[in-house]
């Protein structure tokens, strides 16, 4: 049964105001939604990126009642148009470990169970209780090197610098109800449920949304400098369903709380239940904007997200095997404040072909005069 907009909003959306994406026939539309009802800001402001930019998040045609639905021949889109979108990862003490574990594995699942018993019982209540960047950190650090325990993933997990990668280009991410891809090469994989915070050009963050940042385990346990072949391909990114934006009934300090869950049913019946508890993030997420931001500028401005301590063990097929991804699983990644990404995998090869690109979109506002109003 197909999830309704009503059904992927959070319990409280009458008291928010949120902001994100349609497609209608006519071409994409930035959509708002207040007091319980949809506006198309479109003939306002024809991007998120520049909503959020301006702040412009009232006025608009009204659309009517949530639960009425979107127009008829509208379907949801990702809320981010042109923001980049960046991520920062193992930001959790229990993602740290998981992406040791994945490098000293070189991928092979099959050998993760025994080297993830040895690493967490020299490093695993260390490197929970410690804080990035500070002096215990770097005792720690010593003694793991003098152990012959260290790894480059631990340093971005105690060190000073965060980790803070690109995860997919402009206008490439893919919305709530769509299929989500992992590469169809890839053996070991997983997905990872994170909260994504938008961030405006002058680095405020303005709201957040929820997201998943496919990882392939087997790419990426084999070589760091496969992160970008791991993470960036096509429909390998979701964000949505709304940008949920800060006022006096949601902050910051929600983000911070958040607990975020995460299911996936498979297609021969294989349940998997997790969660990712923001309470145990090691870096404060406005650290991680910082970091993001560091000597660079966004004149659109950023999404970013968060990472994730989520990193799945459950055996799905033979024991100690893991877990990884089916064609055909339904991936649920929901938050009370911020609703519910529900999304199908398939492999990129086989999934939609990107194709609305930048050109594509500047040609389609050019065409319904909308270009002075991005």
């Amino acid at each position: 049964m197909a999830e309704t907009l009503h059904d992927i909003l959070p319990s409280d959306f009458a008291s928010g105001t949120f902001i994100g994406r349609a497609l209608s026939p006519a071409g994409p539309c930035v959509i708002a939604l207040r007091g319980g009802r949809l506006f198309d800001l479109t003939d306002e402001v024809a991007t998120v990126a520049g909503a959020i930019d301006r702040k412009h998040f009232s006025g608009g045609r009204d659309l009517g009642p949530v639960e009425q639905g979107l127009p008829e021949g509208w379907s949801l889109l990702s809320p981010a148009d042109l923001q980049c979108i960046k991520a920062c990862g193992v930001t959790f003490a229990l993602s740290a470990i998981e992406r040791v574990i994945e490098e000293r594995a070189r991928g092979d699942a099959g050998k993760a169970a025994e080297i993830r018993g040895a690493l967490e019982a020299k490093v695993g209540a260390g490197i929970r209780a410690v804080v990035p960047g500070s002096a215990e950190a770097a005792e720690l650090k010593q003694a793991l090197i003098d152990e012959g325990m260290w790894s480059q993933y631990l340093e971005v997990a105690i060190g000073p610098d965060a980790e803070v990668f690109s995860k997919s280009p402009v206008l490439s991410t893919v919305g709530a109800g769509a299929e989500i891809g992992v590469r169809s090469d890839s053996a070991w994989n997983n997905p990872e449920p994170e909260v994504v915070l938008a961030v405006d050009p002058r680095g405020q963050v303005l709201g957040a949304t929820l997201g998943n940042d496919v990882n392939l385990r087997d790419f990426e346990g084999r070589s760091a400098l496969l992160l970008s072949k791991a993470k960036d391909n096509t429909a390998s990114c979701a964000i949505g369903p709304f940008i949920r934006l800060f006022d006096g009934h949601f902050t910051i300090d929600d983000v911070r709380q958040a607990n975020v869950d995460l299911t996936i049913d498979g297609p021969e019946g294989y349940r998997l239940e997790g969660s990712n508890d923001m309470g145990q993030i090691s870096r404060d997420p406005l650290d991680l904007v910082a970091q993001t931001l560091s000597e660079h500028h966004y004149p659109d401005g950023f999404v970013l997200f968060c990472g994730t301590l989520f990193a799945p063990t459950q055996d799905r097929d033979t024991p100690g095997g893991g877990f990884t991804h089916k064609i055909g699983d339904r991936v649920t990644i929901s938050s009370r404040r911020l609703g519910r990404l529900t999304n199908t995998v398939t492999t990129s090869r086989d999934a939609p072909r990107w194709e609305l690109g930048i050109g594509a979109f500047m040609r389609n506002l050019a065409s319904r005069g909308l270009a002075d109003r991005i």
